[in-house]
């Protein structure tokens, strides 16, 4: 008992004795240690709630990364692709991997075009309410070199050859969502101004969302223009299963030597165009392929083999006329 006042620091005056003739006891003592109230200073003791806003301050930090990344840092991002990003990835890679693609090069004197073209679009455009473009040009001089070489305009079905005699050409259009191409169905019997027609209302039905399915399958042979885009030369891929498809780049002015007066060679600035010919070459040879673009470039400058496939004016009908072909 006495050990447990001096323990403690009590006062046994203050301790409520129960023993006989007054005396403290055992479980006086420890009665007393049972009631007594807790110091003042034990209450202010714990110091997590008083310290706790101390305590809480780290908790602010997560806060720093909405912060603008310092200079040099190496953010990522990881954004789902899109089902038609998607389908082209797809697309394009089945291209690769099934077929044997090669491309050809060559370059075309765009003058007698130009020249053609600055003559009638103006008139060109107020006879059919359409701008005369490159385009219709270049899909009229394709027909004649895929008819003279029949096998560009072929495709390949197990161990087939499917010659199409028929002639559906695809345009590529790009847009926001990705790059499409629409077909220009029987181009070899419609006019520029259709033609020209028909890839204006097709690129603004993909870049508004509203091209069909119809719109875009089928194709014979592809032609795209990276040229609108500053391409002074690519290498594009074939749009499976047709078997080749042109690349129309960057007109540039370059130094050529030509025959002058007196067929003197002299060297004059011409309007230059790098032509690429992606081909199978499971079905189409080295021959086919070189002379494919060589064939377009004889168009486009009105002379070659196909003489009859020049532009040729006709103001009755359409303006600017493909000889041969209905207005």
């Amino acid at each position: 008992m006495r050990r447990l006042v001096e323990e403690n620091k009590l006062d046994p005056g203050a301790i409520p004795a129960s023993g006989k003739d007054g005396r403290l006891t055992k479980s006086d003592v420890v009665d007393f240690l049972g009631k007594k109230p807790t110091p003042v200073t034990d209450r202010a003791e714990p110091p997590a709630p008083v310290s706790a806003p101390a305590a809480r301050a780290p908790a602010s930090a997560p806060s720093a990364p909405t912060a603008r990344p310092a200079a040099g840092s190496r953010t990522e991002q990881r954004v789902p692709m899109t089902r038609l990003r998607q389908r082209i990835a797809q697309r394009l890679v089945e291209a690769q991997s099934t077929q044997a693609l090669l491309t050809s090069f060559n370059e075309v004197d765009m003058t007698a075009v130009m020249e053609l073209r600055n003559r009638y679009k103006d008139r060109f455009e107020k006879d059919h309410g359409v701008k005369l473009g490159f385009m219709s040009f270049f899909v009229k001089a394709s027909i004649e070199a895929l008819k003279k070489f029949p096998a560009v305009n072929a495709s390949i079905d197990g161990t087939d050859v499917i010659y199409h005699e028929y002639y559906d050409i695809g345009v590529a259009v790009s847009t926001e969502r990705g790059l499409m191409v629409p077909i220009v169905r029987d181009a070899d019997v419609k006019s520029f101004a259709t033609i020209e027609k028909e890839i204006g209302n097709y690129a603004k039905k993909a870049r508004e969302g509203t091209i069909a399915i119809e719109d875009l399958t089928g194709g014979t042979f592809t032609i795209t223009n990276g040229g609108v885009f500053g391409s002074l030369m690519s290498t594009p891929i074939v749009n499976a299963p047709q078997s080749a498809i042109l690349g129309m780049h960057k007109t540039q002015e370059r130094p050529m030597v030509v025959n002058g007066p007196g067929g003197v060679p002299q060297i004059v600035a011409r309007p230059m165009m790098y032509l690429a010919v992606t081909y199978d070459h499971r079905l189409i040879d080295g021959r086919e392929a070189v002379a494919v673009p060589r064939d377009r470039e004889g168009v486009a400058r009105g002379s070659g083999p196909h003489a009859a496939g020049r532009i040729d004016p006709d103001p009755p009908s359409l303006g600017v006329r493909y000889t041969g072909c209905p207005a």
